[in-house]
């Protein structure tokens, strides 16, 4: 009777580990990064209130952009939202597990206290990232 060998030989175990170990190299980093973008995108998000707030007081006229905005508590994800009064500019600041990233929202037009701006329903904003080495942390429309 003649046996038959059965299962894999050691070369070709190493050879899947060494496969799995490339991999894994690649992704976790990739992956990581993809864990704080989405955690920059949690300021963004709460941040669109402040955007609102801005565009209505532009509209109306009032004499602050902030008028009437309430900035939204710290997370484990974000450090602060505030709202520049006299300019309208929105920073956004995340915290270290976020990648402590700074984003600023620009708008445009530029608000003008006491000045109603009818065309503030057509507001849009510029969003830029305060270091360009994480620019990789942020959505796309920031970079």
């Amino acid at each position: 009777m003649k046996k038959h060998q059965q299962g894999f030989t050691l070369i070709e175990l190493m050879i899947v580990v060494a496969i799995i170990g490339i991999l894994a190299a690649i992704a976790i980093p990739a992956y990581q990064d993809y864990l704080i973008r989405a955690r920059v995108t949690e300021g963004l998000s709460l941040g669109s209130a402040a955007k609102a707030t801005v565009a209505e007081n532009a509209y109306s006229g009032t004499v602050s952009a902030d008028l009437g905005w309430t900035p939204p508590g710290t997370t484990e994800n974000l450090s602060a939202v505030s709202v520049d009064a006299s300019t309208g500019v929105i920073t956004i600041s995340t915290s270290d597990k976020a990648g402590a990233v700074v984003l600023t929202l620009s708008p445009d037009p530029v608000f003008v206290a006491d000045t109603p701006n009818l065309t503030a329903d057509k507001m849009t904003w510029t969003c830029k990232v305060s270091d360009a080495t994480k620019a990789k942390y942020v959505p796309a429309n920031c970079r």
